[in-house]
């Protein structure tokens, strides 16, 4: 639905009188600490950041599910708010939305995974025991009878002298491989080579045709096999093209099935190298290794279920001041979506699945954010991209969308700042700026924190890859400089973080009775502002840092932001 500035600023006037929370902040609020950066005019407002989230997280959105409902009318407030603000339209033909299309799929019964000897013997794989199928995207069913060959981790890293498919002969087989990829590896870089698309393409280049993934030992104590039965049911979702072809990496070479360690034991009976030897040198720094043909073809029998949807990102653009580098725009991006409403509730029970923090909290830093710029005496000399995106509980889905196909000139995006999930429930002190000393963000970063008297740590969890796990990671691959921000574990901020990860992420509890500190919230938005105005109207676009792996992968000579 094509959603303009005059029906922004009609739906944004039926909104304020449905719901009292959307009112201007009060003529005499309650006395709270001004939150400011030396050299600057934006003084952030905890009370419209409140509202903000008061609304997107109210039961009534339904827990903003991308294709759902409550997420379009998430995404209609979102627009109503830019246009308030007096931000142009960017989504495309005069709407502040991009439509983005969808495809949703989910394996469909149980499927088959057999076993055959060279003997003619069958080994049946038991679901939910010794195997869960993926759901294929693109074939509502799939057969395939091929050989086995397992091929290490899979990782194959060039800057690292590392091919785990070498002197292996896969053109026409099933790869099986562990998941993840050795701990010595730098952990941004390491969740970039654990990915599973990032795999597959490897597997794919060299002619395999599917991918079947067995967990490393600490990898199945971390995330336990038996958890995913619970997850079988769950719709997946990627965008689809102009065709309705959904948008799979390395579609030749699809993810088959997940293969638990007593599965792994019947994949490895005669193989050359018993499973447990592999699972110990899998355990060490270096995690090399080798491949080798198993004894084994595997038949593959999957059907899938799979329909069409609709969503759309929310695009509004501030444009710069200077003459030349107006043209080039900083994106600030943040989810609107999560993840609905909890089925099989209990009578009684909670069942929305509210996301206040993840991500009310981004997209109401987003729009703090933007009326700061909007009423700045001086506009930033590049221009402003906000982009409130779809389905990144989905996988990235809505900033791969646009990414791929922006609403602006792609090779003018300088820079990419994420906003996702800040934990604002202490006053925290410090913040982790991933992907930021990858590229001359840093240096920017550096300079706003300071500004606002904010520390910079590192990661404190880089076993969780977070680097890779939101929608800034999308902008990576384009080969646009990015950083994503994260409030620290400083001054009580471990202990906030951690309690929130087991007690309310993805849960019902991530609701606005959480003691959401909203002077935390200001203080957050002041962080990103600041980094944001650094990066419009330092001279020089951000580049990547020479040598830097992702630079290197993602933006090689003669792209725009290219090591100088």
């Amino acid at each position: 639905m094509s959603f303009t500035r005059r029906a922004a600023l009609a739906s944004a006037a039926l909104l304020m009188v449905a719901q009292p929370v959307l009112a201007a902040t009060p003529a005499k609020p309650a006395a709270q600490k001004t939150v400011k950066a030396a050299g600057s005019d934006f003084v952030p407002s905890a009370e419209a950041i409140k509202a903000h989230m008061g609304f997107l997280a109210d039961d009534a959105m339904e827990g903003r599910e991308a294709g759902t409902r409550g997420y379009d009318i998430a995404a209609n407030y979102v627009a109503a708010q830019y246009a308030l603000l007096g931000v142009k339209p960017a989504g495309g033909a005069g709407s502040y939305l991009q439509p983005v299309p969808l495809l949703a799929f989910r394996p469909v019964g149980e499927g088959v995974l057999t076993l055959t000897g060279a003997d003619g013997k069958t080994t049946p794989l038991k679901y939910g025991e010794d195997y869960l199928p993926s759901g294929q995207a693109q074939a509502a069913e799939l057969n395939l009878n091929a050989p086995l060959v397992f091929v290490g981790y899979g990782v194959v890293d060039a800057s690292r002298n590392r091919d785990d498919f070498a002197g292996l002969d896969v053109k026409g087989k099933i790869v099986v491989m562990l998941s993840g990829a050795p701990t010595s590896i730098q952990t941004e870089e390491r969740a970039h080579l654990s990915s599973p698309n990032t795999k597959r393409t490897e597997a794919e280049k060299r002619g395999a045709i599917g991918v079947i993934t067995i967990p490393t030992t600490s990898g199945e104590k971390r995330r336990p096999f038996v958890r995913g039965l619970s997850g079988m049911k769950e719709w997946r979702v990627v965008w689809r093209n102009a065709q309705d072809v959904g948008s799979i990496r390395a579609p030749g070479a699809p993810a088959l099935a997940s293969v638990s360690l007593p599965g792994a034991e019947k994949l490895f009976a005669g193989a050359p190298t018993p499973l447990a030897t592999v699972l110990a040198e899998a355990e060490t720094p270096a995690g090399a290794v080798k491949g080798f043909d198993l004894p084994f073809k595997a038949q593959v029998a999957l059907k899938t279920e799979i329909e069409k949807r609709e969503s759309s990102n929310v695009v509004g653009l501030i444009e710069g001041s200077d003459p030349t580098l107006k043209a080039q725009t900083i994106v600030l991006s943040a989810h609107l979506d999560h993840i609905g409403v909890k089925e099989n509730a209990k009578p009684g029970e909670d069942r929305i699945n509210n996301g206040a923090l993840d991500n009310a909290s981004g997209i109401a830093t987003l729009l703090e954010v933007a009326r700061g710029f909007k009423n700045s005496k001086v506009r930033p000399k590049r221009s402003i991209v906000l982009l409130a995106v779809t389905a990144e509980e989905k996988g990235l889905v809505g900033s791969d969308y646009f990414a791929t196909n922006p609403t602006v000139k792609k090779a003018d995006i300088a820079a990419d700042v994420n906003l996702d999930m800040p934990v604002l429930l202490y006053p925290f002190t410090d913040v982790i700026a991933f992907g930021a000393d990858r590229s001359t963000i840093g240096a920017a970063v550096g300079r706003a924190a300071g500004r606002v008297g904010v520390a910079l740590s590192g990661d404190p969890m880089p076993e969780e890859g977070l680097f890779t796990r939101s929608d800034h990671y999308r902008f990576v691959e384009q080969g646009v400089p990015s950083v994503f921000l994260m409030t620290g574990f400083q001054n009580g901020g471990e202990k906030a973080f951690t309690t929130f990860l087991k007690t309310n992420y993805h849960h019902p509890g991530d609701d606005l009775n959480q003691p959401i500190d909203y002077q935390a919230a200001a203080k957050f938005a002041l962080v990103n502002y600041e980094i944001a105005r650094e990066l419009a109207n330092q001279p020089e676009r951000p580049v990547w840092k020479k040598g830097d792996f992702f630079g290197g992968a993602f933006a090689p000579a003669g792209h725009p932001s290219a090591a100088k």
